[in-house]
């Protein structure tokens, strides 16, 4: 199973690429646009800052790649900073557009809380999903940010987590999934997580 991980130049790039390869997958770090294509499944990781990330996204020739991936209905994946990439746009510093393969918009969470919004919280699903097959309902997940999606549709919601507000953390539709979590960092259920993916890019082949 070929995994291509989009190469965002930051972040949690190798670590999310050892937790993958951990799991059995054949990996492989990538801003080409063909050797995205050409895998199984594609995993869009990202820290930072959104405008910058679609900049990065716009000037290597892949906003067009992963619209073309979810429109092939691979397997998706984003993490972090890749989940609120998949929505519409974000305010982040100013407007800017998105993938737009998930309807919604990315704000600012509430100044009521502590921001960033850093350590482990709790997800709850809206219902079930195969990504979270064998998971506690409430299961703890480490996150880190200061953003996250408001989504559309409530059917593209797969699990909430609460701080400041209820928020997505984890959001999908299809082959299209996101995730405002860090699973690499999360232990025993991250890992589960990923595996949980896995399968589902093995189903889809």
């Amino acid at each position: 199973m070929r995994i291509a991980i989009v190469d965002m130049g930051v972040g949690n790039l190798r670590s999310v690429q050892k937790a993958l390869m951990r799991l059995g997958a054949e990996t492989r770090l990538t801003k080409e646009p063909e050797k995205i294509l050409s895998a199984d499944g594609v995993v869009l990781p990202g820290v930072g800052a959104f405008p910058a990330a679609m900049e990065h996204l716009r000037r290597h020739r892949l906003v067009e790649t992963l619209r073309e991936v979810a429109a092939r209905h691979k397997p998706l994946f984003g993490i972090c900073l890749g989940m609120q990439l998949l929505f519409e746009s974000s305010d982040e510093w100013q407007f800017t557009e998105g993938l737009g393969l998930l309807p919604g918009r990315v704000t600012r969470l509430p100044e009521t809380v502590k921001l960033p919004h850093i350590g482990w919280n709790r997800v709850l699903p809206t219902g079930s999903h195969p990504l979270l097959d064998g998971l506690e309902n409430g299961e703890w997940f480490y996150f880190v940010h200061t953003f996250a999606a408001v989504a559309q549709e409530e059917a593209d919601v797969l699990a909430v987590t609460e701080y400041g507000r209820a928020f997505p953390s984890i959001a999908g539709r299809g082959s299209v999934i996101g995730v405002q979590f860090h699973p690499e960092k999360s232990s025993a259920a991250g890992l589960r997580l990923l595996s949980n993916w896995l399968r589902i890019v093995e189903e889809s082949r």
